[in-house]
């Protein structure tokens, strides 16, 4: 008879594993050795063994998950059953152990869960709590392109979190979408009506310039004769309702090529006009060399004469070059100027009326003066030196009113 520390084998090959010091029958192997028979049986215990061993490592690797107890129990029983020989009490405390430690992580894992549920519940919360409030905004004044970029980046988020949160409560979950359908939708209709007016607006404004650009290509060909028209024209399109920028660009470039082609006559007549003037300039300095001639004049009236004379010259010159009308013409002025000074110096010593009303007043100031001079005469005599002073400065002020006279 073969033994071993937890079983053994009689002669008819039955094999016995001990346990708690009680005998059980765990099976047969006739026609061998016992040692070869208790040797099976002791294999068939490592191969339980082996099991346990590796579900212990399973568990312990895997943190996230509870689905074991179909493995667990499936060693267990292998373990009741009791076929082999070896320790199946240190076994059965083994598998009593990962028991416990899958129902302590089977809690902790709700537990988690549940925190993920509640944390997925308020992230879609504030999704839809930030749509709402973007749809009961004032919709009149949303810039659309923002908007939408705003909406759909909001939208990218909804769809993430269905993808990462797979078991999401599905009364919340219908709830919730509901809630962001709704507001999802009147930002969409609020942005198809928006363009929608756009639309009718931006077909106005399109009608309206193209009426503009007609008119101002009816008058390209006038060339700078249109120039105040098409001026006018322009202050129209300014005021004109604005559409798409695209859209603007496009019309605006046909009115403004109507545009060039007439400044562009204006620019040739200009040049033109500029190469014809420049012969009036070189006469009208001819005639300015003559006219300033006047600047030293003192007789009024030849200077008077000869004046009237150079400006009948000067209108029948014509224009000048627009850079040279300023310098020629202050030119022309400051002669006018010296001339008419020169006549009012004239009129003021020749004129009758001032001449007797210089008279009179010199009649009266020297009157005046022989007063003062017999009431200084009687406040030296008095002593009166206070009064003497303020005599004294009357009658120079008098005189110095005679001498101006």
């Amino acid at each position: 008879m073969s033994t071993h520390p937890f079983g053994r084998v009689d002669t008819d090959g039955n094999v016995y594993c001990l346990e708690a010091g009680d005998e059980r029958h765990v099976g047969q192997y006739a026609d061998v050795s016992t040692e070869e028979a208790l040797a099976f049986y002791v294999r068939k215990f490592d191969d339980i063994n082996t099991a346990l061993s590796l579900l212990e490592r399973r568990i312990a690797s895997d943190a996230q998950s509870t689905d074991f107890r179909p493995s667990l129990d499936k060693v267990r029983t292998l373990v009741t059953d009791g076929v082999g020989v070896g320790d199946f009490a240190a076994l059965r405390l083994r598998i009593d152990a990962l028991q416990e430690s899958i129902g302590a992580r089977s809690a902790e894992l709700t537990a988690q869960a549940a925190v993920a549920r509640e944390e997925a519940i308020a992230a879609r919360t504030l999704l839809v709590e930030k749509l709402e409030a973007l749809a009961s905004g004032d919709l009149s004044k949303v810039q659309w392109k923002q908007m939408t970029t705003t909406v759909d980046g909001i939208f990218s988020e909804w769809q993430e979190a269905q993808k990462r949160d797979r078991k999401f409560p599905k009364a919340a979950a219908e709830d919730l979408w509901k809630r962001f359908r709704a507001a999802r939708n009147t930002l969409d209709q609020a942005r198809r009506k928006y363009f929608a007016e756009l639309d009718q607006s931006t077909k106005g404004a399109k009608a309206a310039k193209e009426k503009l650009i007609s008119r101002a290509e009816a008058l390209a060909p006038q060339g700078a004769a249109g120039l105040v028209a098409y001026r006018a024209l322009l202050e129209e399109w300014k005021a004109a309702p604005r559409g798409p920028k695209k859209v603007d660009d496009a019309l605006w470039a046909r009115f403004k090529a109507a545009g060039d082609t007439i400044y562009a006559a204006k620019n040739e007549q200009f040049e033109r006009e500029e190469a014809e003037f420049q012969g009036n300039l070189e006469a009208k300095l001819a005639i300015l060399a003559d006219a300033e001639k006047l600047l030293d004049a003192t007789d009024y009236a030849q200077a008077r004469s000869t004046l009237n004379a150079i400006q009948k010259r000067w209108d029948a010159a014509g224009k000048v070059p627009r850079a040279r009308v300023r310098d020629v013409e202050d030119r022309m002025r400051k002669v006018e100027v010296a001339v008419r000074k020169l006549e009012d110096s004239h009129w003021n010593k020749s004129n009758p009326e001032k001449q007797a009303r210089s008279a009179g007043l010199a009649g009266q100031i020297e009157a005046k003066i022989e007063v003062l001079e017999s009431a200084l005469a009687a406040a030296r005599g008095e002593g009166n030196d206070a009064r003497v002073k303020q005599i004294e400065e009357d009658i120079v002020a008098q005189r110095s009113w005679l001498s101006v006279l």
